[in-house]
């Protein structure tokens, strides 16, 4: 059976995969998400587009606003969904340290 999805999903694109990184291209068309998901690793994002991102976890929703070529990094074990909340495609560049 097919999960129901109110949103288009983003589409990942995986450009390195080895011992030391994962690094994804993720883009985003208008209201697209990633889909509620928990990180298993540390990772650091940084955006291609002005990005506006809306971020769904336990505790509720908040817009965040990045510009391209701005950088964030977070621990493993965060759980969100990340939408585009904006009116235009986004794209960012997420780096998974496994090291």
């Amino acid at each position: 059976m097919t999960q129901f999805r109110a949103r288009p999903p983003a589409i990942p694109t995986v450009l390195i995969d080895d011992d030391v990184v994962r690094v994804t291209r993720w883009d985003f068309e208008p209201g697209a998400d990633t889909g509620q998901h928990v990180h298993g690793l540390g990772y650091v994002v940084v955006p291609m587009t002005d990005c506006r991102f809306l971020i769904e976890d336990k505790e509720g929703s908040r817009r965040v606003d990045m510009a391209a070529g701005a950088a964030y990094r977070r621990d493993a074990g965060v759980e969100h969904n990340v939408v585009n909340a904006g009116a235009d495609p986004m794209a960012f560049i997420e780096i998974e340290h496994k090291r």
